[in-house]
């Protein structure tokens, strides 16, 4: 149990994360001028720990080192030690985590610890957990305070060397040029190429233990086989990851979401924590997968997804939570596994015990620490087959017992949720929850996704600008790329699910402030922070997809596709610009540049937009005649006949008899069909 006998300037922060630790005997501050100035004045390094609320290893490191009395003091004597929510300030996290690259050779993670200079920042000294006691060749967190220190004070001249050639290096990294004559589509095949040879066929997904969802993996294979539609392969290896991840133990078999990734390589075991980032996208790419299969597991899966969504990470305003802890009680996963005994409790049904066991592996060994994390051993046509029984009494068996279940589940004490509503990640779910709405004709989603866009347009959009981040009724930070871009591709999404005018100009407005504030006027692509952000080290311009997808790579397609759409040229500019900007990233290693090989595709290849006019009833049959099949590239919009004033090129499709529909591809559009067995015939 923590103490409460200590309090530090963290308990004025809006951070669930940082709140954690605003009781630790540490004298934590957060980022800001106050800790630089002190560090500046008692020339002392600055001890920079970067983390979240959900994440496992930075509660270990908190209880084994940060609330503790000794290991307090060595901090407090030797730094300043200033604790960052990477949530929050994701331009901080992504500094850090490529200089700890570009320092160590090795890829990061939270917690992150580096050590800074107090003038300029630069980092001297990184890693990311350390032990409370020497183990596995590493020193103990106090020996190695106490190396640094000690060399910071007598090998001053190496340090400002070494701080030299990172700076540069940084500098480098953020400054890369391209020279490209002409755009081509050799990244898209060789991207194909690659995720192949990463496959695992045995289990579904990329690479090894520990495994991630990575959907913008998935999505470009099925995009993939959609424009080459003799590539079925590409198509297998996509279904067979979703199925595998639905099956598995990443997924809650009771409660539907996604856990962040798998501790092994059958999707079994998951670190338990739930992330709004990666469902978000999950929720989009099982639709998707739905309308390319018609399967009835994906449909599932999104309804179940959705439905947790709601229930769960919806603000009474609207607004998207962001994460639920993967411990409870202090225990990872104890809110999710179960022993027999209990299952036994929650189902006197003695058929729907036996459907249970079979179904999510109860009648094997324990999985999880003596205890069982439900995954799916057997399907219900396989159980039905074994006991003789019809599949519909199995199937209503397992969905009577699943609600028993999750109804005994709900007793338990929950998980900690950070309720702090990040205008990014809400982005991510309004574009997940309205795909999700318009490919399965669930209205509940599209009425949710447009709560969180109220939430966001009256919240977080203060006086022309976003904030980052709101909690507590206190929003704040300056947004970053990522916020604007996610952002108008959720909204372009719930247009096609749902028309409002008063949308479409709120994302040319959030448009508008990316090319005005984030956008390379010299090299091409964009800055991770706006022009009048606070000064770093150095100025991102990321590419590459990590956990989430590559904010150069978002802001190119909805420059694409607004560009298409309102007819604005510098729209294209940028996007064109950006890919030009980027190609030496993109074909170094296209299957780590998904985001942007989607701008590529659309850029190269034009898609359908769909603009259907008319009266808002007549409309829906037209509407779902356009929405049949998998169609990545078509953009469907039906706008009612009374909506007038449209923006830009909108304003040409003009209400003709009862529906009318006008097809363009790029800039080019056929003659407007007014019959709908012809409309069928164009697509």
């Amino acid at each position: 149990m923590k103490s409460k006998q200590h309090t530090n300037r963290l308990a004025n922060e809006t951070s669930p994360y940082l709140q954690q630790h605003a009781h630790n005997p540490v004298d934590w501050y957060p980022w800001g001028e106050e800790a630089i100035e002190k560090a500046r004045a008692e020339d002392k390094p600055i001890l920079l720990s970067i983390g979240y609320s959900a994440c496992h290893w930075c509660h270990v490191m908190a209880h084994e080192s940060f609330e503790e009395e000794q290991t307090a003091e060595v901090m407090n004597r030797l730094f300043v030690n200033v604790k960052v929510d990477r949530e929050e300030r994701p331009d901080l996290d992504k500094i850090y985590q490529t200089a700890h690259h570009l320092l160590t050779r090795r890829n990061g993670g939270w917690p992150l610890t580096m050590f800074l200079m107090p003038d300029d920042h630069v980092p001297f000294f990184g890693g990311t957990y350390f032990p409370p006691v020497a183990c596995q060749g590493m020193p103990s967190f106090t020996e190695l305070m106490n190396h640094i220190d000690e060399y910071y004070k007598n090998q001053r001249n190496d340090l400002v060397k070494q701080n030299d050639s990172v700076l540069s290096a940084l500098h480098q990294y953020a400054n890369k040029t391209s020279s490209v004559g002409q755009l081509t589509s050799i990244p898209l095949d060789v991207a194909r190429q690659q995720l192949a040879k990463s496959y695992d066929s045995v289990n579904g997904g990329f690479g090894d233990a520990p495994k991630f969802p990575h959907p913008t993996n998935i999505e470009r294979l099925m995009r993939h086989w959609a424009a080459k539609l003799e590539d079925e392969a590409a198509l297998e290896m996509a279904t067979q990851t979703l199925h595998a991840m639905a099956s598995g133990g990443i997924y809650d078999q009771l409660g539907g979401g996604f856990c962040r990734y798998s501790v092994d390589e059958r999707w079994e075991i998951p670190h338990f924590e739930k992330m709004l980032y990666d469902n978000g996208p999950l929720l989009s790419l099982y639709a998707r997968a739905y309308k390319a299969t018609g399967s009835a597991v994906f449909k599932r899966i999104v309804t179940q997804t959705g439905d947790w969504v709601i229930r769960e990470m919806q603000s009474t305003d609207g607004g998207y939570y962001s994460t639920l802890d993967a411990d409870s009680e202090g225990e990872e996963g104890k809110f999710y596994v179960w022993t027999q005994e209990e299952v036994e409790q929650a189902l006197e049904n003695k058929t729907e015990l036996d459907v249970v066991r079979k179904i999510y592996g109860l009648d094997q060994p324990a999985n999880f620490e003596g205890k069982w994390n439900f995954c799916v051993k057997q399907n219900t046509n396989d159980i039905a087959g074994q006991s003789g029984q019809d599949e519909t009494e199995v199937n209503n068996a397992l969905s009577s017992a699943r609600k028993k279940l999750f109804n005994r589940r709900e007793q338990r004490i929950r998980p900690g949720r950070d309720e702090k509503i990040l205008t990014s990640w809400n982005g991510l779910m309004i574009k997940g929850m309205a795909e999700a709405g318009r490919l399965t004709g669930e209205e509940k989603f599209i009425d949710s996704a447009h709560r969180a866009l109220d939430f966001v347009k009256s919240t977080l959009w203060i006086e022309g600008r976003l904030v980052a981040t709101c909690k507590d009724g206190k929003a704040h930070i300056m947004a970053y790329l990522d916020d604007y871009v996610f952002l108008i591709d959720g909204i372009l999404e719930l247009l096609q699910a749902r028309w409002c005018t008063e949308d479409l100009e709120f994302a040319i407005q959030l448009l508008d402030v990316v090319l005005e504030q984030f956008e390379d006027r010299e090299e091409g692509g964009f800055y991770f922070t706006a022009n009048d952000h606070e000064a770093l080290i150095f100025r991102p311009k990321p590419f590459s997809d990590d956990a989430l997808p590559s904010g150069n790579g978002v802001a190119a397609s909805v420059c694409i596709r607004l560009g298409h759409l309102t007819g604005e040229q510098r729209f294209m500019t940028a996007a064109e610009r950006t890919l030009k900007s980027a190609w030496d990233d993109i074909t170094q290693f296209p299957h780590g540049h998904n985001a942007l090989l989607l701008a590529l595709e659309q850029y190269l290849y034009p898609g359908q937009n769909i603009i259907l006019r008319g009266e808002k009833g007549r409309m829906n049959e037209w509407q779902q005649l356009c929405s049949q099949g998998y169609k990545p590239g078509r953009f469907v919009l039906a706008i009612p006949q009374d909506q007038s004033d449209l923006p830009g090129a909108l304003a040409n499709y003009e209400v003709k008899g009862q529906v009318v529909a006008y097809i363009c591809e790029g800039f080019e559009c056929q003659p407007p069909v007014m019959d709908k067995d012809e409309l069928e015939a164009r697509l």
